[in-house]
């Protein structure tokens, strides 16, 4: 059965402190250290590939034009850098 709400961040640290058996604080400093560290290496334009969850990388979006939906107006839109989740085989399969 699928949920019709996502988990936020707090919800998560809370999941991850009582799977953990740790204190929420500990779990919360967990969660920002991964965070952290994840932002901070993509940044730096490398990977993070955490086997059997799946790799964390940049894909390169090219420059392109686009409509101001209010105006109609063409603009045009910078090329970009953007964070991108590959989900590796042990998560495709618990999700299946």
């Amino acid at each position: 059965m699928q949920r019709d709400e996502s988990m936020n961040k707090s919800e998560f640290v809370e999941a991850v402190a009582e799977n953990a058996d740790i204190p929420k604080s500990t779990a919360q400093k967990a969660v920002d250290a991964m965070v952290d560290v994840i932002g901070g290496t993509l940044k730096q334009g490398d990977q993070v590939s955490l086997v059997g969850f799946g790799t964390f990388l940049t894909r390169k979006r090219e420059a392109r034009q686009g409509r101001n939906p209010r105006t109609g107006e063409t603009i045009n839109i910078a090329a970009s850098r953007v964070p991108s989740f590959k989900a590796g085989k042990a998560l495709k399969d618990t999700v299946n």
